[in-house]
């Protein structure tokens, strides 16, 4: 597998954790951390049955503290976090969990542009006028984590095609983009309309109320 020139990343520790929900639903995963992934920060991957064989769904979920831990409505990561746990679990494969809060701009970054989108600004128009990138996030750690799992050809989980993308350049065989559901509020309308009319995110909005 191509990394783009990051060397392999190994294995660290495997252990069992029972997970359970807000809404009651548990499951068990196998947590993986790993050696040698390229930007030194600690992602983990979250493994859920048998991935040796067949073709395992997979979900770069990018940590997110206000939505996956606090449950914000600005954005639809908790419920994404929530939907793909169950899913992969249903058929086997693996949530790669990757450090890269506020697509790569970091939490207090994160939390400047919400402010500004306070005054107006989309989401991408709000990091560009910090003077950051609009989505600074890089995979290589994602496909870093699958060679080091054996995992060489997935079904990739996401209304990204961006992730599509890059794993694609780095090697990693991506047979499908499986769609995500859409988590729409009054709260993250606007924040998911800019995902589709920027990056072209699927997220069919034009059902719902504006």
């Amino acid at each position: 597998m191509s990394t783009s020139g990051a060397e392999a990343a190994t294995v660290r520790t495997r252990v069992r954790i029972p997970l359970r929900f807000a809404d009651g639903f548990s499951v068990s995963a196998d947590a993986v951390t790993f050696h040698g992934l390229a930007d030194g920060l600690e992602h983990v991957a979250m493994v859920f049955g048998d991935i040796t064989t067949g073709t395992p769904l997979v979900r770069p979920h990018s940590e997110c503290l206000t939505g996956d831990v606090f449950g914000s409505a600005r954005c639809d990561c908790g419920p994404q976090l929530r939907e793909a746990v169950e899913r992969i679990s249903a058929t086997g494969g693996v949530l790669l969990y990757l450090r890269q809060e506020g697509r790569g701009i970091g939490l207090y970054n994160k939390l400047d542009a919400y402010a500004l989108q306070d005054t107006g600004l989309d989401t991408y128009a709000a990091n560009a006028a910090l003077g950051l990138p609009e989505d600074g996030r890089d995979y290589t750690v994602a496909a870093q984590m699958l060679d080091a799992l054996g995992v060489r050809k997935i079904d990739l989980l996401s209304n990204n095609p961006d992730k599509a993308e890059q794993l694609r350049k780095l090697g990693v065989s991506v047979r499908r983009r499986v769609p995500t559901g859409v988590f729409a509020t009054e709260n993250n309308l606007r924040y998911l309309r800019a995902k589709v009319d920027h990056t072209g995110h699927t997220i069919t909005l034009s059902s719902l109320v504006s």
